[in-house]
């Protein structure tokens, strides 16, 4: 089971534009219409599936959130960073 990260280092390695909502990290992507945040969220799924941590992600009409934790360490892990860095890398590609 991974480790729980401090306040801090949540702070210091929390990709931009993402932000802290109590145990969880969480973005919304804003989309021109929905099929394209529902592609995206198929992206996020496909790439969650890969490193076996699965956020929740919800659509709505022209935006994705996603949330990140690590349920089994009860909070904010360098898994829910990691996938947050590779969510960021794949959507800036």
């Amino acid at each position: 089971m991974a480790d729980l990260l401090s306040d801090e280092e949540i702070d210091d390695r929390l990709p931009e534009a993402w932000s802290r909502d109590g145990d969880e990290i969480v973005r919304t992507y804003e989309f021109d219409d929905y099929l394209r945040g529902v592609n995206f969220a198929q992206m996020v799924g496909e790439i969650a599936e890969a490193q076996f941590h699965h956020p929740e992600i919800v659509i709505r009409y022209e935006e994705v959130e996603i949330r990140l934790t690590s349920h089994e360490a009860g909070g904010i892990t360098d898994d829910d960073i990691e996938m947050a860095e590779l969510i960021e890398s794949e959507r800036s590609a």
